[in-house]
């Protein structure tokens, strides 16, 4: 084993059980691409929150950006608003409703890899 706890493609956990590298590579992606989605969503949310004025660039930016994940919960609950003299804030639960589906969706797909490439007799 060398000092970077690797051994022939493989790593080492805290629990001693060897983990095929390529899983840890995968699985640490998996949650690289979730932390930027949640990150765009938490940034929407907040955005709409706070009632951000969508003639500013990266406002607009960020909410196309995002409108691509929360499209296919769209609909599933009303918006809830309340205007205010100059502002009207919005609670997206499409929003929150996307954040959750895309976590457990990002746990289910390391949970399946895993099942997939343990060995017999792996817990």
């Amino acid at each position: 084993m060398n000092q970077e706890g690797k051994n022939n493609g493989k790593s080492v956990t805290g629990s001693g059980r060897e983990v095929p590298l390529w899983f840890i590579q995968a699985r640490n992606t998996i949650y690289y691409v979730l932390g930027v989605i949640e990150v765009l969503l938490a940034f929407r949310l907040v955005l709409k929150l706070l009632g951000a004025s969508t003639s500013s660039v990266f406002v607009s930016f960020i909410y196309a950006l995002s409108g691509v994940f929360t499209l296919p919960f769209t609909g599933v609950f009303r918006a809830l608003s309340a205007g205010f003299d100059t502002t009207t804030i919005v609670f997206e639960p499409d929003t929150v409703i996307a954040m959750i589906v895309y976590a457990v969706l990002a746990r289910g797909i390391i949970s399946f890899i895993r099942l997939r490439t343990a060995r017999p007799g792996d817990s």
